[in-house]
């Protein structure tokens, strides 16, 4: 909540004259501080709003993706204080943003598992396949090992923590600089598309099993052994495989249960209701609401929702894009705003981020070995995996939130630095990829 109340004294007197008797002007105050708290709430959401649309405006204009003009606004507004205006500074700490965005960071990785086709994930074909792998394996790896080196007395989850942030290439912001570039239709591009999808699914795995080691460590029972962790890991693996042919047969029955309803938006509303519902069992679980998201976006086949279409309503994309299109930029920019800039002013924290990035670079050119198709640009593939989005941010923003010995497992300053990583990543590719097309055309 923010901590500085605004003061209404105005209302509040109008409030205590309407009632003439004690109940009244017990009831007056409480109703008095739930209008401060609302509006509170409605002008940080608005400040917020308006920030992540000009800042995405101004990428879009500069033909970079939204998320990176809607991070850096976060950045720029949440370190306004170097520049002596501190009004803005409750916004980290502003409950209301805090599950707004959460909202919004659940609701994303259920669009990306809608927009996802679940027997075309299946079918990606060898080189996409080996190609993901590749991407999560070696990141995973290097990104372990950095942390390690440049903290060394962190503990073991914060270094898991760093390498599990660089496994996820944004495959959104990959299609749009193929797109732009118009080599989407290439072959480079078909294996390079298909394996950012199969590494998102990748990266949730390892999402589900980092944060249920997490879990574990925070209860106060210690690092789970490793029987504890094969627990954890089946767990976390026997999770999705039950989300993705249990929540399949019951996504089918739900929606032909709703599609007997004849009120307006009653498959939105289904939909969010699904999705809410996958991600509190995720949460069950001992896992990261996200997974279970994603997961009900997954399984949610066309045909479950065909009754809805046939008479003449839209597509589930097209209703979620209005609704992700407020909420999400929301996420982003609080991510921004955490970051402490001045954090950089140390130079372990510099390097660390400047190391942190070249691993995710480095890492993600190792993808290129596992294309077995002749005629390939291997440098392509490997450059058109750098980027780092949503749910690169979200791990890092999840480790945040895990506590073990009463403090967070990834800490401001190592948090400031893997948003800095993504940033980089996704300024890079869209001019190293236009360089390497360039050079394949010589």
């Amino acid at each position: 909540m923010i901590s500085s109340p605004v003061a209404w004294p105005g209302l509040k007197n109008l409030i205590r004259q309407i009632g003439t008797f004690d109940g009244a002007h017990a009831y007056a105050g409480s109703w008095a501080n739930q209008l401060e708290t609302v509006t509170q709430a409605m002008v940080v959401i608005a400040l917020v709003l308006a920030v992540a649309k000009l800042g995405g405006e101004l990428a879009v204009r500069l033909r970079q993706p939204p998320v990176l003009g809607e991070l850096l606004a976060g950045v720029l507004l949440g370190n306004l204080g170097l520049f002596g205006i501190t009004a803005v500074e409750p916004l980290k700490h502003s409950e209301p943003l805090a599950v707004l965005a959460e909202i919004g960071a659940v609701l994303l990785l259920f669009e990306v598992g809608v927009e996802s086709d679940l027997f075309q994930l299946l079918a990606v074909g060898w080189s996409s396949l080996l190609v993901a792998t590749l991407g999560v394996v070696a990141p995973m790896g290097l990104g372990y090992w950095a942390s390690a080196w440049m903290m060394p007395d962190a503990s073991w989850m914060t270094h898991l923590f760093v390498g599990g942030t660089l496994t996820a290439t944004s495959v959104g912001i990959t299609a749009r600089v193929l797109k732009d570039l118009g080599k989407s239709t290439t072959r480079e591009a078909r294996i390079v598309l298909g394996a950012a999808v199969a590494d998102d699914v990748m990266g949730l795995v390892v999402m589900a099993v980092v944060s249920g080691l997490a879990a574990a460590a925070g209860t106060g029972h210690g690092t789970p052994d490793g029987e504890g962790a094969g627990l954890i890991v089946a767990k976390a693996v026997g999770f999705l495989a039950f989300a993705l042919l249990a929540g399949r047969f019951w996504s089918q029955r739900a929606f032909g249960w709703a599609a007997r309803m004849q009120v307006p938006g009653a498959l939105i509303a289904s939909c969010i209701c699904f999705c809410f519902a996958m991600a509190t069992l995720a949460s069950l679980a001992g896992l990261a609401p996200i997974v279970g998201a994603f997961c009900a976006g997954v399984v949610l086949d066309e045909v479950h929702y065909k009754p809805f279409v046939d008479r003449g309503e839209r597509k589930v994309e097209e209703l979620l894009q209005p609704i992700t299109a407020l909420v999400v930029p929301v996420f982003f920019v609080l991510m921004g705003l955490r970051v402490d800039l001045r954090g950089f002013a140390e130079p372990k924290v510099l390097a660390l981020a400047g190391l942190v990035t070249l691993v995710a670079v480095i890492g993600k050119q190792v993808c290129g070995l596992g294309v077995l198709e002749k005629d390939v640009d291997r440098l392509v593939v490997g450059i058109g995996m750098i980027p780092r989005g949503e749910v690169g941010l979200i791990f890092a923003s999840l480790g945040t939130t895990v506590l073990v010995g009463g403090l967070p497992v990834v800490s401001g300053q190592v948090f400031s630095a893997l948003v800095m990583m993504v940033l980089l990543t996704t300024l890079v590719t869209p001019p190293m990829l236009k360089a390497a097309f360039a050079r394949r055309a010589t």
